[in-house]
């Protein structure tokens, strides 16, 4: 068997800078507006001649702040409490042989910025500057399985926290920022093994910092405060 290397197309711009916040799954934050930024010699038009007539694109990304020597068969899946174990191909672990992630994510538009060629894309579930590897159309006709069933995650899938995030603290966050933000809260970013109701988080986001406690099911955000 031959080994093969891999180089990015492009990087992801996100609110996101740290692991911690960053949402559960693509999809899960769906006003969360990123952008991917494509390098040469991918930063041309006409590479991506005809996408706007998709909604929704697959991303292939490289776990870049995942890498470690070796790999584990099994890992533990935070929504497992972080007891259980299951095999590596079995999750969506970080921790893979090869740090490959995949996403779904909707497309809003190509544009040219300062920074060069981008893609605007909605819902990722990427840090900041993580190398995108590869972009393919999501087709509805061959990517959609009404009758999959989602194993030891089906229970998850409409778990969200109700978030109280009071106006004046609201305010400090640039609107177009907000719906965002409160969806990446919602997707409750503690490790679910934590369920002390007196502890304060914190959380990076879009050159702000959120601190947080969570009580039964509500998120409270306390504090707002600008880093950037």
């Amino acid at each position: 068997m031959s080994s093969f290397t891999v180089s990015p197309i492009g990087y992801m711009r996100s609110e996101l800078p740290e692991k911690f916040g960053v949402p559960r799954q693509s999809g899960r934050a769906p006003s969360l507006l990123s952008h991917i930024v494509l390098i040469p010699p991918y930063d041309t038009e006409e590479a991506f001649r005809e996408i706007e007539g998709f909604s929704h694109i697959w991303l292939l990304f490289d776990f870049s702040l995942a890498r470690k020597d070796g790999w584990s068969a099994t890992v533990r899946p935070p929504r497992l409490g972080g007891n259980k174990r299951v095999g590596v191909f079995a999750s969506r672990s970080p921790f893979r042989p090869n740090h490959i992630g995949l996403s779904c994510v909707k497309l809003v538009g190509l544009e040219r910025t300062k920074d060069g060629l981008c893609l605007k894309v909605l819902g990722a579930d990427l840090l900041d500057g993580t190398p995108i590897l590869d972009i393919k159309p999501y087709l509805p006709f061959a990517d959609c399985i009404p009758t999959a069933t989602g194993g030891y995650a089906a229970e998850r899938e409409h778990y969200r926290l109700k978030v109280d995030f009071p106006l004046a603290l609201q305010a400090q966050i640039p609107e177009e920022k907000r719906e965002g933000l409160i969806e990446c809260l919602a997707d409750d970013p503690r490790p679910s093994y934590h369920d002390d109701i007196t502890r304060i988080y914190g959380m990076a986001f879009g050159g702000y910092q959120i601190r947080f406690r969570v009580e039964r099911d509500t998120l409270y955000v306390v504090d707002v405060q600008k880093t950037m």
